[in-house]
């Protein structure tokens, strides 16, 4: 069976720098009827217990450890007994979330995750924190790109351990040089595509270098 994308969205909160915000979180779910991996874990357990559907969760994959990206991801391991993997460079981030609980296990550059016979690309994006990652599917010709690229415009840089020029050279070398139908699903609002951002981002990218 091919694999196919699923979506939910879940509410709560953003807290960084002694502020908070309410947010709305995208969580996607990559797989067939019968295993799937989870893309971030924000703010309700039951919303993406739902989404999953009894499947098996073949890891559970934070694209960055902004806490509303993985403030549920331990309860998510707990009751699926999937993984949750990170990549390293977010573990400062992750420690003031969850500082008794370790990520299971780590996101690396070049990296692939096998799921219902489709493989999930590990892209390392930085910017808009220290280990963003990006997750691409070639065969699906979708790119999951957390808080590194929306609809509009690069992630935010303006909190701790963020930075504008990383992050726009991370969309410029990383992103950009996908193929332009590849349809973008971010980690807020709405999906867009490759072709649609590459010429609205030429200003970021000149303010970048």
């Amino acid at each position: 069976m091919t694999a196919r994308v699923d979506h939910a969205v879940t509410s709560g909160t953003f807290s960084l720098d002694g502020q908070t915000f309410d947010v709305d979180n995208n969580v996607w779910v990559v797989g067939d009827d019968s295993e799937c991996v989870v893309l971030d874990a924000p703010h309700d357990v039951q919303a993406i217990l739902r989404a999953v559907g009894g499947r098996r969760v073949v890891a559970i994959v934070a694209t960055h450890a902004h806490d509303d990206h993985v403030r549920v991801a331990p309860e998510l391991s707990r009751a699926t007994g999937a993984p949750v993997l990170l990549h390293p460079d977010d573990r400062v981030l992750w420690d003031m979330v969850h500082p008794d609980v370790s990520p299971d296990g780590e996101l690396r550059d070049g990296a692939t995750i096998e799921v219902a016979g489709t493989d999930l690309r590990v892209l390392h994006t930085p910017g808009h924190s220290p280990g963003a990652c990006s997750l691409y599917a070639p065969s699906l010709g979708v790119v999951f790109t957390g808080d590194t690229l929306f609809a509009g415009g690069p992630g935010a840089t303006g909190r701790s351990y963020s930075d504008f020029p990383t992050i726009v050279e991370s969309i410029r070398a990383r992103l950009l040089t996908l193929p332009p139908e590849t349809v973008v699903h971010t980690g807020h609002g709405d999906s867009t595509t490759i072709g649609a951002e590459a010429p609205h981002l030429e200003e970021w990218l000149a303010r970048g270098h």
